[in-house]
């Protein structure tokens, strides 16, 4: 079943980090099932407070979400987006197809 991370940026602190985070996390979904369904596009609030961006990104399940994120490539740049913003990342299951 599709599993997904979103990414929610609340507030950018260090935009030097957030470069290189944002320069080097391509090169990290090499050998993983990752697709990119959205990424810091144009937002509409209709409830709560909006936050600064958004991205997010689907996996076949959720083992290949966990093997990205847990990665070791990925775990080495993830250190950047924690110093240039305060983000929150959910990982949610899709919904089983009938």
């Amino acid at each position: 079943m599709a599993t997904y991370i979103v990414f929610t940026r609340e507030i950018t602190r260090d935009q030097r980090e957030l470069d290189t985070y944002q320069a080097s996390v391509a090169k990290t979904f090499v050998g993983h099932p990752i697709k990119v369904l959205a990424a810091y596009g144009p937002q509409q609030r209709l409830e709560g407070e909006a936050p600064e961006g958004v991205v997010i990104v689907e996996f076949p399940d959720t083992p290949s979400a966990r093997a990205w994120y847990d990665s070791d490539a990925y775990r080495a740049i993830a250190k950047h987006r924690s110093r240039g913003a305060t983000y929150r990342a959910v990982l949610v299951e899709g919904l089983a197809q009938s």
